[in-house]
């Protein structure tokens, strides 16, 4: 009996340890497919932008041709558009980082090549200090951190920094926008003349408290203490208008330091202020950052969250405002993780 129970034992183990190894080769295999699905979609798009659009800012799929529209981006009513733009690449810069993270190195080596020789920030364009931060210095500074990784092929030989100067370039450009009573930058800049005379002092949460990741990594990688300062220093003074709730609103006046907008949740205008301070604290270690994400956090907990769902509330009181669902909220799950 006691060799039948054996046989049995080793009979079913060898079945389960197949069925798993199985498992594991159908998860693999998908792993591959899947990863594959997304090289193809990757170079879809960056083989046409390339082909029809380069070197402007985005590609029109639908006409095949291309629109500058760095000075767009959060420009809603489309107002103060320079005529004499013409394009600063904007997604060639954003597609540099996946270039080297699907190991295309000679294509990323070409780009880097042509942005150093033909790329220049001095331009007659005001731009959403915002999205230009998060799309252009962004896409600059990570793909700078990616080419002189200790493991990437462009650690020795042809790459020369070329894309942290540039780097350093926007973010001077960006300083003047600091330039304020309280801290708080204005939510547009000119890339050539600066802060334009009758600028808007309006602006939104996310706009002045979402700028630290670049800017800190810009200033530990040049050594240049503003850029980082500038943006603790915005940060800081969002946190110091919170309400006793320790809620903010969504837009605000830099110019008098007042809410303008009392209802917020963790959707357009806010949502990545909270991203940007849990990750501050990843990036950088910082205590103070973690501080403030904590208290947020469960302020947003407390009088946003209803069930599953996350509504609007009004930051003095608390109570509901809004109870639509937008896109603009997916991110928070997987800030929770």
């Amino acid at each position: 009996i006691g060799k039948w129970i054996f046989m049995f034992t080793l009979m079913i183990s060898s079945s389960f340890s197949f069925f798993c190894f199985s498992k594991v080769d159908q998860f693999s295999d998908q792993k591959k497919r899947m990863s594959e699905n997304v090289r193809e979609m990757f170079y879809h798009a960056y083989n046409n932008y390339m082909k029809y659009a380069f070197p402007h800012d985005e590609l029109k799929p639908l006409t095949k041709s291309y629109t500058d529209s760095l000075g767009e981006l959060g420009n809603l009513n489309l107002e103060n558009l320079s005529q004499e733009y013409n394009g600063t690449a904007l997604s060639l810069i954003e597609s540099l980082s996946s270039l080297a993270i699907l190991g295309d190195y000679a294509e990323f080596e070409k780009a880097v090549f042509w942005l150093s020789e033909n790329l220049s920030f001095d331009v007659d364009v005001r731009v959403n200090l915002f999205e230009c931060n998060i799309r252009v210095l962004g896409g600059l500074v990570s793909a700078h951190i990616l080419a002189t990784d200790s493991a990437s092929r462009f650690s020795s030989g042809s790459y020369e920094n070329q894309l942290l100067f540039l780097a350093e370039d926007l973010g001077r450009r960006f300083l003047p926008a600091f330039n304020t009573p309280s801290g708080l930058p204005y939510a547009w800049i000119n890339l050539k003349y600066g802060v334009m005379a009758n600028e808007t002092t309006e602006t939104t949460t996310s706009g002045c408290g979402s700028l630290i990741l670049e800017m800190g990594a810009l200033s530990r990688l040049t050594g240049d203490s503003r850029f980082e300062l500038a943006a603790i220093r915005a940060i800081r003074k969002l946190w110091s208008m919170r309400s006793s709730l320790n809620l903010l609103g969504t837009t605000l006046d830099i110019g008098t330091s007042e809410w303008i907008e009392y209802s917020s949740g963790i959707g357009a205008g806010v949502d990545s202020f909270y991203e940007y301070l849990l990750k501050a604290h990843l990036l950088f270690g910082s205590e103070e950052m973690w501080r403030m994400f904590q208290s947020a956090y469960l302020a947003v907990q407390s009088y946003f969250r209803h069930g599953p769902w996350y509504h609007e509330a009004d930051m003095r009181t608390g109570r509901a405002t809004y109870w639509q669902l937008t896109s603009l909220q997916a991110f928070w799950p997987g800030l929770q993780v």
